[in-house]
This record gives C-alpha cells, structure tokens and sequence, in this order.
C-alpha cells in the first residue's frame, strides 16, 4: 500500500489504523473504449493518506489526475478496484446512496469555478447549506465561518465581477466547505491564478486543514505548490507514486504569511499590548 511521504513526521512510516485513513484507493483501474478495444486512463492505482492531510496530485495534461480525483470523490465509478473515504467502501455504494454521501461527507471545488453572478459572495456560499439539509438556524454561522477561513470575510456582500479571479475562487472553496466535509477535492484550483493567487489559494486550503481538520485533495501541475503539501503523488502513465515534496520548512512557511483571520477574537480586546505583543506607539 503506498502511503507516500509525510511531511509532518519526517518519513513514510505510518501505523495508523484502517479507521484513520482519510482516503483509500486500492488497485483502482480506468479505461474508456477506443476504435479498437479499450484505452487504459488509470492502471493498478493504490494509495491512502490520513485526515487532516493538504495532499496534492501533481502530473502533466493527460496523466490521469482528473480522472483519479473524480474516481476519488465519487464522481467518477472506476472500471476496477475500491475506493474508500473515512473506511466507507463508496465503490460498494448504490447511486442514491452515494449522492446522500457526497452531499455531507466531500466538497467539490472544480477548475472553472461557476458563481451565481446575481448573488453576492456570502448568498453564492449559502447555496450549498440549501442542498446540504443543514438546520437554517445554522446558516449565519456557517457562512461567516466559510469566509473568514478563505480571508474573504469582508467581502461577503460583494458580486462575483466586484472579485479578482483568486477571490472567486476562494469564494468557491468556502462554497465547497460551509457544510464542513471532512474532505475536498479540488481539480487544479490554481491553473488560471498567477503565482500570488495560487498561494492565496493554497493558503485557504491549508487553513482549511487546520481549523477543521479538513483533508484536502488537489490536482496540479505547478512544482512550485509542492512544498506547501503534506503529500504529494506525481502520475505518469496513469499510475500514482509518492513523490517528496523537495521542502525542509513546515508547509505554512512556505507560502506567503497570513492575513490576520477574519474572525473576531473577544480575548484580544481585554489582552493589554503587552500582552498581546503589540508595541506601543
């Protein structure tokens, strides 16, 4: 079973057990008919990696990292092995099942990221508290909490066209998390971003990571994102293998430093600057 190299502990030992992992692939196998007979996409994929991981998929267009993401998540069945997310087999599952199954349990955030142009960035996030059942009472939270974990808290009440194309996307992923998915998905959420749109889109997941414990799986190309990563698998050939990610540094060094969240701290209002650190003017 390839587990991959853990950036958190320095190795690629791991003894967790089944019930640990986050995600699961075991043998997982693709293809799709040719003009003559069939053309493999995927071949022999086994890999598993747990929770609370920022795993990235890295290969060229081709290599089959869509394919295996959309088999990952449940979009997509695979023409052979098993799937399994939090020890549940969804290859096993029914289509009904497996619809109840990705409404609570997976975010999606695609490449193109579809906003409602007429709704504001915080009314485009709700729209997945509507299909999630989540209690209404419940929705003001959620939002906010979407938000601020993306930096975009302030910009709630702003229209998609009053959005740089990175905040569409961070708007996007909060979208995919409101309703607190123990794990996303994202197809090369940074593939039309410059360098710092990227990184402020892999800021949001990383923090996605550590508020929530979310795991958070995406397709790339860019080396330069790698080292923010937990784990990396590179595909060639339609087969996955664990890559290093090539950084000593924790993953949040290597990107950019945070804003300050976009969440209100009640403590540091009654902390002193002292004690806060802040220096005195």
């Amino acid at each position: 079973m390839i587990v991959g190299y853990d950036r958190r502990h320095g190795d690629q030992k791991n003894d967790k057990s089944p019930a640990q992992w986050a995600v699961e692939a075991e043998n997982v196998a693709y293809a799709v008919r040719a003009e003559v007979g069939v053309r493999p996409i995927l071949q022999g994929v086994t890999l598993r990696f747990p929770g609370g991981s920022l795993v990235m998929l890295l290969g060229r267009s081709g290599t089959g990292k869509t394919t295996l993401l959309n088999i990952l998540s449940g979009l997509l069945r695979p023409t052979e092995g098993r799937v399994r997310l939090l020890g549940t087999d969804i290859t096993a599952l029914g289509e009904a099942a497996l619809i109840r199954f990705r409404r609570t349990q997976v975010g999606i955030v695609f490449q193109t990221h579809p906003l409602v142009p007429t709704l504001t960035a915080a009314e485009n996030v709700r729209l997945t508290l509507r299909l999630a059942d989540v209690p209404r009472r419940e929705w003001s939270e959620r939002i906010e909490d979407a938000l601020a974990a993306v930096g975009l808290l302030r910009r709630a009440h702003h229209f998609p066209d009053e959005l740089s194309g990175g905040e569409q996307q961070r708007v996007a992923i909060a979208r995919a998390v409101v309703h607190r998915p123990p794990i996303v998905f994202a197809d090369e959420p940074t593939a039309e971003l410059d360098a710092a749109r990227a990184a402020e889109v892999v800021r949001s997941f990383r923090a996605l990571t550590r508020r929530h414990g979310m795991t958070v799986v995406m397709t790339t190309h860019d080396l330069d994102l790698l080292p923010a990563a937990d784990f990396v698998f590179e595909m060639e050939d339609g087969r996955a293998r664990p890559r290093s990610t090539g950084a000593s540094t924790s993953p949040e060094a290597v990107l950019e430093p945070e804003r300050p969240a976009e969440t209100s701290d009640p403590d540091r209002k009654r902390r002193s600057p002292a004690e806060r650190g802040d220096s005195e003017s």
